[in-house]
C-alpha cells in the first residue's frame, strides 16, 4: 500500500454501478480507497464490484449496497455499509441522477418531483448524511456531480437544470459550513459524457452535431475526464480547495446550451413550445 495516496480511506460513491460513479470508483481504488458502490439495482452493481475487484490493489476493498438516495432511509444504510469498510467514511461522490424533457408550462408535476427528488433531495440526504460521518472521522472530502446544465439554460430541461443549480448552492453552502470540520465540498460540472443518461442525446445527429459546434474543444468527454477530477477533488492534491463547481466540458460553458426544439415539439406540439394557448 505504499505510495497509495488513499490508502486506508473510504469512497461511498452513489450511482456507483455505471458511467461516472463507476469511473470515479476506479480512480479511487487505483490510489487504494475502498470503495462503496450505491445504486438501485443489485445486477449491475455485481457486475460493477466483480470488475473493479480484478484491478484493485492490495488492501482495498470493493463492497456495494442496493440504495434509492431518493429515501433517506436507505441512503443513512448505505453511510452504515461504507463506514464497516475500514471503521470510519471520509470519501464519498454523489452521481446519482436521471433527468426529463418538458417544455416549463407542460411539464408533468411527477417528471418535476421525480428530478428533483434524485438529483437535488437525494444529493441532499447523502451530504448530510456522508458530512456527519466525515465529521466524525476528523475530515473528508464530498464531491456532488452537477451539470453544465447548472450555469447554462437548457431550454425544455428546466427540472434537470434547477435541480443540478440547486445542487451547486447545496456544495457551496455546505463547504462553508463543514470546513471548520476539516470536511470539504465540491462539484464537477461535466459537459455530454456517453452515459445511460446522455444517451439520446449523442443518438440523435443533430443535437450531437449542436454540442460539439459549442465546444472548442469539441469532443464529446469520457467517463474517465469526470472521474480523474473527482479523484483529484477527493484527494491530497486539493487540500486547500473546496466550495467549487469546476466545469469539464471541452470549453462548452463559453457558448450555450444545446438545441433540442425539435423534440419538444414532437413530445408537445408546436402551439406550447410557441405559446400558443389561448
Amino acid at each position: 500500500m505504499a505510495g497509495l495516496a488513499l490508502a486506508g480511506q473510504a469512497a461511498l460513491i452513489t450511482g456507483g454501478g455505471s458511467g461516472i460513479g463507476l469511473a470515479s470508483a476506479r480512480h479511487l481504488l487505483r490510489d487504494g480507497a475502498s470503495v462503496i458502490l450505491a445504486g438501485r439495482g443489485q445486477e449491475r452493481l455485481d457486475a460493477a464490484v466483480a470488475d473493479l475487484q480484478a484491478e484493485a490493489p492490495a488492501g482495498a476493498d470493493v463492497r456495494s449496497v442496493v440504495c434509492d438516495v431518493a429515501r433517506e432511509d436507505d441512503v443513512v444504510a448505505a453511510v452504515a455499509a461504507a463506514k464497516a469498510a475500514t471503521g470510519a467514511l471520509q470519501l464519498c461522490v454523489a452521481s446519482a441522477g436521471t433527468g426529463t424533457l418538458g417544455p416549463v408550462i407542460a411539464m408533468p408535476t411527477e417528471q418535476w418531483d421525480q428530478v428533483l427528488g434524485i438529483n437535488l433531495t437525494g444529493a441532499f440526504f447523502t451530504l448530510k448524511h456522508s458530512g456527519d460521518a466525515m465529521v466524525r472521522a476528523g475530515g473528508g472530502a464530498f464531491v456532488g456531480i452537477s451539470s453544465i446544465a447548472a450555469p447554462l439554460t437548457h431550454r425544455y430541461m428546466a427540472a434537470y437544470c434547477v435541480s443540478k443549480a440547486g445542487l451547486e448552492a447545496l456544495v457551496r453552502t455546505a463547504a462553508d459550513e463543514l470546513g471548520r470540520a476539516g470536511v470539504r465540498v465540491n462539484a464537477v460540472r461535466p459537459g455530454i459524457v456517453p452515459t445511460e443518461l446522455a444517451a439520446p442525446l449523442e443518438q440523435d445527429p443533430d443535437v450531437l452535431a449542436d454540442y460539439l459546434a459549442q465546444m472548442p474543444i469539441s469532443r464529446t468527454g469520457t467517463v474517465d475526464d469526470v472521474g480523474a477530477l473527482v479523484r483529484f477533488l477527493l484527494g491530497p492534491e486539493s487540500s486547500w480547495i473546496t466550495g467549487q463547481c469546476i466545469g469539464v466540458d471541452g470549453g462548452h460553458h463559453l457558448r450555450r446550451g444545446p438545441d433540442i426544439e425539435h423534440w419538444a415539439r414532437a413530445m408537445y406540439g408546436d402551439d406550447v413550445v410557441d405559446g400558443r394557448l389561448g
